[in-house]
């Protein structure tokens, strides 16, 4: 009788120990969006405002591109027409795209990707505004 109590005491603990998940990898990039005027200056470009980067997102969907599993923002570098974004992920198979936003396009993604544990993937974005 107390083989079994023990067994019975140690057994859930380990069950719930080898269902662990394995730590999560990282997808992290830059974004440059633009262009952001109509006419370049040729002294430079103007400041490029916080609402820029606010509308638009990362996409993070299932292999598929048919389930939304999360939707990160661009975090804008100072006042310039680029961004980064940082997400954790678990382990796995994904879809990247950006959001429907007018005529923005991009010819990096939508892109299937695979985040390995421990380890950070760097996914790079341009977005070109359609702006002429």
């Amino acid at each position: 009788m107390k083989k079994w109590l023990i067994f019975l005491l140690i057994m859930p603990a380990l069950i719930l120990s080898s269902c662990k998940s394995a730590p999560p990898g990282t997808l992290q990039g830059t974004v440059t969006i633009g262009p952001i005027t109509p006419v370049q200056s040729s002294t430079g470009n103007p400041p490029v405002s916080g609402e820029v980067f606010a509308i638009r997102k990362i996409l993070i969907y299932n292999p598929a591109g048919t389930v939304l599993i999360n939707t990160v923002d661009i975090q804008q570098i100072g006042q310039t027409d680029q961004g980064s974004y940082t997400i954790a992920l678990n382990p796995g198979e994904y879809r990247v795209d950006i959001n429907d936003n007018g005529l923005d396009r991009s010819s990096e993604v939508p892109k299937n990707i695979s985040i390995k544990s421990g380890e950070t993937m760097k996914l790079d974005i341009n977005i070109d505004t359609g702006i002429r």
